[in-house]
């Protein structure tokens, strides 16, 4: 029994050792797997963060798809309003200088009308000055008009033979006629009756003393007849050179383009 005690105590040395040890070792596993179970909630953490990082990666990628593309249509479409702008701005400087023409010509046209009246209103002073300031002489629109009475060029409304006091006022007017070479000159009737004839002889014998007598030339005189609207008499109308006008309006218009 001596011999064996120190057998048994070696063994229950070596079960308590043993013991003590398999307790160590379940105590560290259960430390490993509580470490474990740690690292694995890390390990889940990290993948969710890693998951959500790659979402807003693409949900990024894809806005700044977008972005660029936007941009990609920002900078055509400013491309185009530039283009745009620049015909527009091109269009507004044709305009403007077809405008300047414009009133380049409009502005000659109006320096020739005025001109024209000032002409006729300076050869109104002159005709006074000539005829007298009794005399019954007008302007209307750019036209001289001299005008008689029937009975004082012919003595009644009806006959055409010029008295001497219509031959002396003729001549006054004949004065007038050469002195003012750029006008046209028209002997018009005015006639209230509505029978011309005798009108028409009338405006032929006044014409026949210019022309015949008076030394005025025959391609200046026109001769007309009208209803007077309750007026009778001769008018003697010393118009601008129309034809002469235009022509020189038409040249000032070329010339402003």
């Amino acid at each position: 029994m001596k011999k064996k005690l120190p057998i048994i105590l070696f063994l229950v040395l070596t079960a308590t050792a043993f013991a003590q040890r398999k307790s160590d070792l379940i105590a560290e596993i259960d430390d490993l797997k509580s470490k474990l179970s740690e690292v694995e909630q890390e390990l889940a953490k990290a993948k969710r963060e890693i998951s959500s990082s790659n979402a807003k990666a693409e949900t990024l990628e894809v806005e700044n798809a977008g972005l660029r593309d936007a941009n990609a249509t920002l900078l055509g479409n400013l491309s185009s309003f530039s283009e745009l702008s620049k015909q527009s701005s091109n269009n507004v400087d044709r305009a403007m200088a077809a405008l300047a023409r414009k009133e380049k010509q409009l502005s000659g046209i109006n320096n020739m009308i005025s001109a024209n009246d000032s002409t006729a209103i300076v050869s109104l002073t002159r005709i006074k000055q000539t005829l007298g300031e009794n005399a019954n002489v007008s302007v209307a629109e750019g036209t001289v008009v001299i005008s008689s009475s029937l009975d004082n060029l012919f003595g009644s409304d009806t006959s055409s033979e010029l008295t001497e006091e219509g031959k002396a006022w003729l001549t006054n007017v004949s004065k007038v006629i050469l002195a003012n070479p750029n006008f046209k000159t028209e002997v018009e009737g005015l006639n209230i009756t509505g029978e011309f004839s005798p009108t028409f002889d009338q405006v032929a014998s006044v014409s026949k003393e210019l022309v015949g007598n008076l030394g005025v030339s025959s391609d200046r005189i026109l001769i007309s007849a009208r209803d007077g609207n309750f007026k009778e008499g001769i008018n003697i109308k010393l118009q601008p050179d129309y034809k002469g006008f235009y022509a020189k309006a038409k040249e000032s218009a070329k010339a402003a383009q």
